[in-house]
């Protein structure tokens, strides 16, 4: 008797380690991943670094070497598209007909956020999520260029780094701080002093009125009345979980698409995973969603498992990282509700750690240049382990020790 088969919907990071782990925890069903892309599924996070600046190649990107999907009889259907869910048929219909499920696995990520003003679709006027968009903004990038970064998020952090390195001009323009929905303002403060003394100019507290130009962007107008000359204009504003497929089956939405402790959406055949999985953490106490490489992985690992028999609600520690010029920095925790902050190490050096305090316990650590706290971070954090505001602020103090504790 043919068994039912997975579908996985989205072949990035939470799409291709679901359905690995499904494999590794010895489930013989049909596996079938859906990408609408027509590359190998990829790493995004080097499109906005080493792809950018040319120390990488497509060759470089794939997650899985084409063998490894017909080595494990992974159903990989490239520049496939999943147009809707018929729950009722456990069928997804696709832009290449119906294929049927026993379980469906939604993976589909995330979308940018568009940008409103006018403008915005001019030609010159581009956003980084796909290998496309990376080649269109890679071809541009030539020393003397005038670059306008809209948004001052990681990867439009990590653009005007790389920009800046090939010799653009860029100016970034930011309505709230550097990194203000991830980081500590120490963080925000610090990647803004770094930033400028590199030559990156930055337009902070004002938001974008029109892009200008007649065939091609020539300029970003703000909302302050300046006008910003520009030959290349990209836009990282956030983004949004790409949920439509949920929300026209009538599975609960809401900022993402909401699961239960173990992934599970409001039908108990259907999971969610990744940057479009609106989830209570663990470490908060209430729900969010989680647009990281950690996040996917680990809930696309859990999915497997639960699917294999072996379900365990999803409490994995969350953790990022962004490297901005010669700065990484590293992320372990959340940083929400925190009400103290410490600091270890020297900023003046480039290398130093905030320590974050939610209610006397250590709930996040922001390291810039010092992989050791991090490390560290991670073990504390995700163990329990008490560290107080005074060892974590001691240079004495052994952080290593304690996390092996």
């Amino acid at each position: 008797m043919t068994l039912p088969a997975v579908v996985i919907v989205g072949a990035g990071h939470a799409g291709v380690q679901a359905a690995a782990g499904l494999r590794e925890e010895g489930i013989q069903a049909p596996i079938v991943l859906l990408s609408d892309e027509m590359e190998l599924p990829y790493q995004r996070p080097p499109l906005s670094k080493a792809f950018l600046k040319g120390e990488m190649d497509v060759h470089g990107l794939p997650l899985r070497a084409e063998g490894f999907f017909r080595d494990n009889a992974i159903d990989l259907r490239l520049g496939v598209r999943a147009e809707r869910i018929d729950r009722a048929a456990r069928r997804v219909e696709t832009s290449e007909g119906p294929i049927e499920y026993g379980h469906l696995v939604l993976a589909t990520g995330s979308r940018h956020r568009r940008l409103d003003v006018p403008g915005v679709d001019l030609s010159g006027v581009l956003a980084l999520r796909t290998i496309a968009d990376a080649a269109a903004i890679r071809a541009r990038l030539k020393p003397g260029l005038r670059l306008v970064v809209i948004g001052a998020g990681f990867i439009g952090l990590e653009i005007a780094a790389t920009a800046r390195a090939l010799g653009a001009y860029v100016t970034v323009v930011e309505i709230a701080r550097l990194m203000g929905r991830a980081v500590s303002p120490i963080l925000s403060d610090f990647y803004l002093r770094a930033h400028s003394a590199a030559g990156i100019g930055f337009r902070l507290g004002v938001g974008v009125a029109a892009i200008r130009g007649e065939q091609r962007a020539e300029a970003v107008e703000l909302t302050s009345g300046e006008v910003l000359p520009a030959g290349l204009v990209v836009v990282g504003v956030g983004v949004l979980a790409e949920d439509r497929l949920a929300r026209e089956a009538d599975l609960e939405c809401a900022n993402g698409i909401v699961v239960d402790a173990h992934l599970v959406t409001s039908d108990p055949s259907i999971s969610a995973i990744g940057d479009s999985a609106n989830f209570t953490n663990a470490a908060l106490g209430f729900r969010t969603r989680l647009e990281s490489v950690q996040n996917a992985v680990d809930q696309g690992r859990c999915v497997a498992a639960r699917i294999a028999g072996r379900p365990a609600p999803y409490d994995a520690l969350a953790w990022f990282w962004s490297d901005q010029g010669d700065l990484k920095m590293q992320i372990a925790g959340l940083s929400h509700g925190v009400d103290e902050w410490v600091i270890r190490g020297h900023a003046e050096a480039r290398a130093f750690s905030a320590f974050g305090f939610r209610q006397s316990r250590l709930a996040v650590v922001e390291s810039v240049n010092r992989a050791g706290d991090h490390a560290a971070a991670k073990r504390i954090i995700g163990a329990a382990k008490i560290l107080t505001p005074e060892q974590a602020a001691d240079p004495a103090f052994d952080l290593r020790a304690l996390a092996k504790r």
